[in-house]
């Protein structure tokens, strides 16, 4: 199957602004406050799952077939994420305010 090049221009584009959102969560990291330390490191995780993810897509599209197993782990890195980030938003909203 003939992908079009645009496609391939979309994709870098999009990996392009996910490289570009690391760095405010790099800056993040660098802070003072654990807790917020603890939840740039979890944006740092979804950042690169999201890379791999458009890694991985841009790969197939170019005609790598056997790259896909990079987007189907970057799915799962991003569920794992994702889910843990609900955990720990259903203990906050659980907990009484002081």
């Amino acid at each position: 199957m003939d992908i079009p090049d645009w496609v391939l221009w979309t994709n870098g584009g999009l990996a392009g602004l996910q490289v570009l959102g690391l760095v405010p969560v790099v800056r993040r990291m660098r802070g003072d406050d654990p807790a917020e330390r603890s939840k740039a490191r979890l944006d740092l995780l979804e950042s690169i799952a999201g890379l791999m993810i458009f890694g991985g897509l841009s790969l197939v599209f170019a005609g790598l077939e056997s790259a896909f197993w990079l987007t189907t782990v970057g799915f799962a890195f991003v569920l794992t994420v994702y889910a843990w980030k609900g955990i720990l938003l259903l203990r906050a909203r659980r907990r009484p305010a002081a």
